[in-house]
């Protein structure tokens, strides 16, 4: 982590699991706070300053997917989501409402700690501008590789979005509703169509580029490096 000591606050009701976390990443160099209740977590938050939360979805007192969407009310901290429910929609709402990441149960607690040090390394770079993407809401304008793009308002939030957020996953229906508040109906293919404009009117900048991923199943993501 050059150099950088992680705090991380463990959500897990299991205590065997938790102590076995723990150990490992205090082994790894981080340094960590344990919680088991779901109705202690946001309190916690709130007194410390973590720089990874790892939370389990279901915990006695409160459910992880409700901790989450409280947390993202008022804190960006990182969090990756540990489930034994591995349905679809669980799979979408937990990255729908703010978490960085998922793991399943059972899991690798080595990989585990991989995935939280790559979220780590990605959390500590965006306070710096793009070299290559430049999204400025003040002028509605997009900046790609030096060249600006002419967006319409759906793609320019769409953009916006993804580039708040590079990494995260986001579901068709997570963008829809960041695109309109109003909460229109239109069908969530409709995301399909401004991303593929989207594509289309940044690849006429950078042929050989394509900085969003689709992730089968899920959604898309942005990848910028630089």
């Amino acid at each position: 982590m050059q150099g950088t000591i992680a705090h991380v606050l463990i959500v897990e009701d299991e205590a065997k699991l938790a102590m076995a976390i723990r150990d490992y990443l205090h082994a790894t160099g981080f340094t960590t706070q344990w919680v088991a209740d779901g109705r202690d977590v946001i309190s916690a938050i709130k007194a410390n300053v973590f720089d990874l939360v790892l939370l389990d979805l279901m915990l006695p007192g409160r459910s992880g997917l409700d901790i989450c969407r409280e947390l993202r009310s008022f804190s960006d901290v990182p969090l990756i989501m540990l489930t034994a429910r591995i349905e679809e929609i669980d799979r979408l709402l937990g990255l729908d409402i703010g978490a960085d990441d998922y793991i399943c149960k059972p899991f690798s607690i080595r990989e585990l700690v991989a995935r939280a040090k790559a979220i780590l390394r990605r959390s500590r770079t965006p306070t710096e501008p793009s070299s290559i993407l430049q999204v400025d809401e003040a002028t509605y304008q997009a900046i790609y590789y030096n060249t600006p793009v002419s967006l319409t308002s759906i793609e320019f939030r769409l953009l916006k979005t993804l580039s708040d957020f590079p990494g995260r996953v986001f579901s068709r229906d997570g963008l829809l509703d960041r695109l309109h508040a109003d909460h229109r109906i239109v069908t969530d293919r409709t995301i399909d169509t401004h991303i593929k404009n989207l594509r289309r009117k940044l690849q006429q900048v950078a042929p050989d580029m394509d900085p969003i991923r689709s992730i089968y199943g899920v959604g898309y993501k942005l990848e910028i490096d630089g």
